[in-house]
């Protein structure tokens, strides 16, 4: 009869399992599959990051059918006063619209498209002509701005910018987006090989006549089921029974060919569970008994591939799975017999298992809080999984606790959720608030981090580093000043900053005071950064400094109002008395450092204010001009928290720094410095 070791915690039972999968070489991916872009790659896991290789679109679309035109040939139209366009060049004149369809290349002299149903067709005669996409002249009654109804080059994705962040599971949209930014092929993590073994002299299979004393077994199709949901290759093994040596060569024939065994029943303490000594048999066992309910009688081992292949009964097997797979070992789990205790051992040690090895963040269930229905007692050493129903009534959500026995598999159908009492708490009154994890709800909200404010490419990095530590980064590029009032409004847990005070030369400070009074902040330095003038390669048109911005033939893309580039831009330009209603384009915005950069690699612009990695990005030409420091600014209270952690932590990631570093135009000397608390 095997004994328990010993009733541990299922916090060292966790840990115990990680330290063995570093001591086996299996802590991390188990592999990595090059596979064509198509629909088979849906729901894989992306073992590398997705950069855009080239920009969506890559050049400039009309934007819906119409007419290709100059704005500055519209000048003038109004309701009362039209304007007729060529359509075709003549003595004296070129031509001054083209028909096209959505989606159709801009022509390079054009700048705008008129919607069809907004102009009149004429023939040659100035009269309505009968096909109206192949018109002599078109009349308009409405002036257009350039670039309107046009789809400019960068629109939807930037080329170099991070698309997908390794770890991310591939949904259908994704692949589009992956395609559109010129990939035909993706990396993704090897899904595990997971052996399922059930056992039991007891157990018939689904679908067998089931006599007195007979049990149907399904929880092989549970885990099975779990194991394919969590991104792993459930491999169901025929019922073994209660035999200590069959059991054993069953083992062993699964160790050869699979990355993990889940040996379920036969893993408590009965005459007839064998389970705990086969894995002594075959390995090491370093786990029997983990203090949780239900689901107490769980196993954890390794089992060596060499005393697997020395198990196996005849020569002749042992010689045709000699070469199966390589020597080493392979992670075993003793799955409860219980159906409930089976399916939550799945939860609490497979599903993070499966992710450690796929690369992605372990599943964190959506919690809430609620309310008990009724009063329910715990086992005071273990950690108690109650499975709970859940509704609104009112304003008050209820949790109402639903059947606890092990083997009641329909409690957890039933269940909206659980609620975890903690080992050394006896139980709950009604009345209570409890928190649920549910088992509805997308976990992702959990662990999203909400970055308002300026556009650095930093972000983006930060954005790939922090998915491998289980966080999600969201930005929203709105400048400077709108992350501020962002962090006003509630709205972000941090925000990008280099607002520049033009009296005192300091960053940020004054601005934070200035929106966020009685507000508590930590302001975190993220890097310093050189700005400078993008312009095309080889600088054709001569531009070297700000004073170039006036001359006739230069045209400049700027950044939005309240973006700290444009605060930059502004103050430099009155230190230099430039008269920014001198500069062509002036009045011509942009959102991110990339897309001023598209705009001067589409020919859109000739040059604009930004930093070298957007330069360097899509291989243009950089003037370095002024050097500057981006903050982090974060309330108080999100500061210490959880979620946060992990990017204080990023800040100080020497791996981290040197990607960083790897950017032209960056210094992270003082990453991760508090320049100051404010409020």
């Amino acid at each position: 009869m095997s004994i328990y070791l010993r009733d541990i915690p299922l916090e060292e039972a966790q840990q115990r399992l990680a330290e063995a999968l570093t001591s086996i070489g299996m802590d991390g991916l188990l592999g990595v599959e090059d596979l064509p872009l198509d629909e088979h790659v849906s729901g894989r896991v992306l073992a590398e990051a997705i950069w855009a290789k080239i920009s969506s679109p890559h050049y400039h679309a009309a934007a819906m059918d119409g007419f290709a035109v100059r704005a500055r040939d519209t000048a003038g139209a109004t309701p009362s006063y039209a304007v007729v366009l060529k359509c075709q060049a003549g003595e004296g004149h070129p031509v001054q619209a083209k028909y096209l369809d959505t989606g159709d290349v801009l022509p390079p002299w054009a700048d705008a498209v008129i919607p069809i149903e907004h102009v009149e067709a004429l023939d040659m005669n100035g009269n309505l002509a009968e096909d109206a996409r192949r018109p002599a002249a078109i009349r308009i009654r409405a002036a257009v701005v350039p670039w309107k109804h046009v789809r400019t080059m960068g629109e939807d994705m930037v080329a170099t910018q991070l698309v997908l962040p390794a770890g991310h599971v591939l949904r259908p949209v994704d692949l589009g987006a992956i395609a559109a930014c010129g990939h035909t092929r993706v990396r993704v993590a090897r899904k595990p090989r997971v052996a399922i073994l059930p056992t039991g002299t007891e157990l018939v299979s689904i679908g067998q006549e089931v006599k007195d004393g007979e049990v149907i077994e399904f929880n092989s199709l549970i885990l099975a089921a779990q194991v394919q949901e969590w991104g792993g290759l459930p491999f169901r093994f025929p019922i073994v029974p209660d035999d200590s040596r069959l059991i054993t060569e069953q083992v062993a024939r699964a160790a050869l060919t699979h990355d993990l065994i889940l040996l379920n029943a036969g893993s408590s303490a009965g005459a007839e569970d064998f389970s705990a000594q086969v894995v002594e048999t075959l390995g090491e066992l370093f786990v029997h008994g983990v203090a949780v309910r239900p689901g107490h009688p769980v196993i954890l081992g390794i089992i060596s591939r060499e005393k697997a292949r020395q198990a196996l009964a005849g020569e002749e097997e042992r010689a045709s799975l000699n070469q199966s797979i390589d020597k080493g070992c392979v992670p075993i789990v003793g799955v409860p017999g219980y159906p409930v205790s089976a399916t939550l051992t799945g939860e609490i040690f497979i599903e993070p298992l499966l992710s450690r090895w796929l690369g992605r963040a372990a599943k964190t269930p959506l919690e809430i809080e609620a309310v008990m229905t009724r009063k329910i007692t715990s086992p005071l050493g273990d950690d108690d999984y109650v499975r709970v129903a859940v509704g609104k009534v009112g304003e008050n959500i209820l949790a109402a606790p639903l059947a606890r026995g092990a083997g009641v598999i329909t409690s957890l159908v039933r269940a909206d959720g659980i609620v975890v009492l903690q080992r050394g708490v006896q139980g709950v009154d009604a009345g209570d608030k409890v928190r649920v994890r549910l088992y509805c709800s997308p976990a992702e909200i959990e662990r999203t981090l909400f970055a308002i404010g300026s556009h650095d490419i930093t972000l983006d990095l930060m954005a790939q580093f922090l998915a491998e530590k289980g966080r999600r980064l969201v930005s929203a590029n709105v400048g400077s000043l709108g992350g501020l009032l962002a962090l006003k409004r509630g709205e972000a847990h941090l925000a990008g900053a280099h607002l520049l005070d033009t009296q005192s030369g300091e960053y940020n400070l004054s601005y934070i005071r200035q929106y966020l009074p009685g507000h508590a902040l930590k302001v975190i330095t993220l890097v310093e950064r050189q700005q400078g003038l993008l312009v095309a390669r080889g600088n054709p048109k001569s531009i070297h400094s700000l004073k170039d911005l006036v001359r006739n033939d230069v045209r400049f893309i700027n950044r939005q109002r309240g973006a700290g580039t444009r605060v930059l831009l502004d103050y430099h330009l009155a230190l230099e008395n430039i008269d920014a209603q001198h500069i062509s384009g002036y009045e011509l915005e942009e959102y991110t450092h990339l897309s001023v950069a598209a705009a001067i690699a589409s020919g859109r612009a000739d040059c604009g204010l930004g930093i070298a990695a957007a330069a360097q990005a899509l291989h243009l030409d950089f003037i370095p001009l002024f050097e500057e420091r981006y903050d982090l600014i974060v309330p108080s209270g999100y500061y210490d928290t959880p979620l946060l952690m992990p990017l204080w932590e990023l800040l100080q990631d020497e791996a981290f720094r040197a990607a960083v570093m790897r950017l032209p135009g960056y210094n992270v000397t003082k990453m991760g410095e508090l320049v100051a608390e404010v409020g």
